[in-house]
């Protein structure tokens, strides 16, 4: 079948949720993806940063495919002898008593609401039915009825109300917006949900302290500080977590996406035990959390991203990404932020170009990228990528934005 046909296939017999470029990928290794006519990429999105570990990891794979053969899935009404290794070690990777696994970010952000609330009931004594949950401006977390409750995008919500009550939205970035509230409503705020990087609102990184004062703030107040990491996590940015730039661990830290290395759906929350505790058996859960299969593979991922230092090796490239590309001489691009390997270019629309454009041109070229919003290029490739390939990409998207030029 040709790539036309694939992509007919979808549009008739899928739903209509998603707007790809029209690309038709059949296989990937390391930081290339190739498609269906067998044309090679470099992958500058990584899944959303589910493939920080690169495409097909040999390592990876090989826990996937040797526990595959033993046993997939026995459900958490028994003991299975894959599950009891991985937590052990995912609760000391990231310093923290338990974990509770699940599958999706989205799944384990809807955890973390419930473990915060449940704690401010328990442990805060706040009156039943009344905890809030404070989030910010520009957030994505998800894509459930009540995680959309807390974004501000119409995209995102519009058209599925009624909406789940107990969130109060602040500007992201505003520290005294925070205290505001906070001073406000604290005896009923269990607590504050923020990303430390807002990855889908193109790539927004919060000024330097930002991350520290709202801890603080939420230590002042008994109010858990919860960090969504789901995209900025596992060595992505620069650190193991993105919340190590300015020394914070929170009190509940949600993690998914690269915790499998793209491989499988994987999650966790990760508290200590005055917070997890509060759940008891029965009271939350799910039947492919932490089945053996997962613990396998996400144990493997984290082993990756630790002796391959890819934290350390993001910090090292993400620096190069950003030198390049601030010196294209193009007044098409507007600004580049990120952290780390977790970059953005902020496009001027021109000549009718927007950002959906030079990801075209781009993918024509040789990189696939996604545009965010209109304006806004988010350029995230495995952490596994040689200096010589990346540098090998930011020529060709150096040469394309220029050629738009012309």
């Amino acid at each position: 079948m040709k790539a036309n046909e694939y992509i007919t296939l979808e549009e008739v017999y899928g739903a209509h949720n998603y707007h790809p470029l029209p690309v038709v990928l059949s296989r990937g290794k390391g930081p290339y993806v190739w498609d269906v006519e067998g044309k090679k990429y470099f992958d500058f999105l990584s899944a959303y940063s589910a493939v920080n570990q690169g495409h097909c990891h040999p390592k990876i794979v090989k826990a996937l495919t040797e526990q595959a053969k033993q046993l997939c899935l026995t459900s958490r009404a028994f003991y299975n002898d894959c599950l009891g290794p991985y937590e052990e070690y995912v609760t000391r990777f990231f310093g923290y008593d338990k974990v509770l696994p699940m599958n999706t970010g989205a799944e384990a952000v809807e955890t973390a609401i419930k473990l915060a609330r449940r704690w401010g009931y328990e442990k805060k004594n706040i009156p039943e039915n009344e905890a809030l949950i404070v989030c910010c401006e520009g957030n994505f977390h998800g894509r459930t009825i009540t995680i959309v409750s807390l974004s501000s995008d119409p995209d995102a919500y519009s058209g599925y109300g009624p909406f789940t009550p107990g969130f109060l939205r602040i500007p992201y970035n505003d520290v005294p917006a925070l205290e505001k509230v906070l001073e406000e409503h604290a005896p009923r705020i269990a607590g504050f949900l923020v990303e430390p990087i807002q990855g889908e609102a193109g790539v927004f990184v919060p000024d330097d302290g930002y991350v520290k004062k709202c801890y603080d703030l939420c230590k002042k107040h008994n109010v858990l500080f919860m960090a969504d990491e789901v995209q900025t996590g596992i060595a992505r940015t620069g650190k193991r977590i993105c919340c190590d730039h300015e020394g914070v661990h929170p009190d509940i830290l949600i993690l998914g996406k690269a915790i499998s290395g793209g491989v499988l759906p994987v999650s966790a929350v990760l508290s200590n035990d005055e917070i997890m505790l509060t759940i008891k058996p029965g009271e939350h859960g799910s039947t492919f959390g932490g089945f053996p299969l997962a613990c396998k593979v996400a144990h493997a991922a984290l082993k990756v991203v630790e002796d391959e230092k890819l934290a350390e090796k993001a910090a090292y490239l993400g620096q190069i990404v950003r030198d390049f590309l601030k010196a294209i001489p193009s007044d098409r691009i507007q600004s580049v932020r990120g952290k780390g390997l977790l970059n953005a270019i902020i496009i001027k629309p021109k000549e009718g170009k927007e950002a959906w454009d030079v990801c075209m041109e781009l993918a024509k070229n040789g990189v696939l990228a996604k545009p965010t919003h209109r304006h806004i290029i988010r350029l995230a490739p495995p952490l596994v990528i040689k200096e010589s390939q990346l540098m090998h990409a930011l020529e060709i998207i150096r040469k394309t934005i220029l050629s738009l030029d012309e």
